[in-house]
């Protein structure tokens, strides 16, 4: 019997979750159907998988080896899929962003996309980075919006624009900071009063990295998953928080109470990069989107610089 593709998903689904009943639930089969593919496939192969306990669901040597080839397999047919796309075979383009870039941005972009043939079936994913690069890199996106990663090998990154930080909260608490703007640095913070986005997020592992801290030193780390609940908590007077000036002029026109200032030169900031697969075809649509995107982050960088 020969394998079939469904099976190799079914397959990294399991290795994934290492659950029968998580990984049908995410390839949305029954628990024993997904139970019946994984058996013919070892049959198929004539080796065992998996090692089940009650306990827990692991691969086995030959496992490991078939979850490599799996992954390979899976991902060149992605890319022919992405290839056939991006060459109008298939009018699609899946495009990933970044959670404190999309709200923001993607007002501004979208009008200027809808007068271009890109967007007769543009699909949109927000995601933190981790998330949108495993997808780019399974073939599901065709690119993604993001910080430019530490590392990026097996990537075409495009700059877009530089997004700087301003430093949030309300007046108060700026005015007692330093002696003017001159004087504020991210590593003069006080710990305790810097509010973070939750794990996983880049712009929090930016902010603490400028600020020479760890996660544990921030005392008033609540978790937050957006940069609008930060602002409405600075705006309280709760703490402070880093504000990228794509965010300022949405930000500070829903709270009020908060307000914002500069870092002293050189302001930290962060590079936003358009980036896909090194192996993938390079076409109009990627340098439309490069265009469009560099257009709309640097208009709001601009704005944000006549403001703060």
């Amino acid at each position: 019997m020969a394998l079939t593709l469904r099976q190799l998903g079914y397959f990294l689904a399991l290795a994934e979750e290492r659950h029968f009943g998580k990984a049908a639930e995410r390839v949305h089969v029954t628990q024993p159907a997904l139970s019946m593919q994984i058996r013919e496939m070892e049959d198929a192969l004539g080796t065992q998988l998996f090692e089940r306990s009650p306990r827990d669901i692991r691969l086995t040597p030959a496992g490991r080896e078939v979850e490599t080839r799996a992954r390979r397999i899976l991902g060149q047919v992605s890319e022919l899929e992405a290839v056939a796309r991006q060459q109008g075979l298939v009018g699609r383009i899946n495009l990933g962003v970044i959670p404190t870039v999309a709200p923001y941005l993607l007002p501004e972009v979208l009008p200027l996309l809808r007068a271009s043939d890109i967007t007769r079936d543009l699909r949109l994913r927000e995601a933190t980075t981790d998330l949108l690069l495993a997808g780019l890199d399974r073939g599901q996106l065709d690119a993604v919006v993001i910080a430019e990663p530490p590392s990026a090998a097996g990537l075409v990154l495009a700059p877009l624009f530089t997004d700087r930080f301003l430093l949030a909260g309300r007046r108060s608490v700026l005015e007692g900071l330093a002696d003017g703007a001159e004087a504020l640095r991210p590593v003069t913070l006080d710990p305790d009063q810097l509010l973070l986005l939750d794990e996983g997020h880049c712009l929090a592992d930016q902010a603490l990295e400028v600020c020479g801290m760890t996660r544990r030193q921030s005392r008033l780390d609540l978790g937050a998953s957006s940069l609008t609940t930060l602002c409405g908590l600075v705006g309280q007077g709760l703490g402070m928080t880093f504000l990228p000036e794509i965010a300022l002029r949405q930000e500070q026109a829903a709270t009020p109470g908060m307000a914002v200032t500069r870092f002293a030169a050189p302001e930290p900031s962060r590079q936003i990069v358009l980036a896909r697969r090194a192996t993938s075809s390079a076409s109009d649509w990627f340098d439309e989107l490069v265009s469009v995107f560099s257009r709309a982050g640097q208009g709001l960088t601009a704005q944000a610089r006549l403001i703060a």
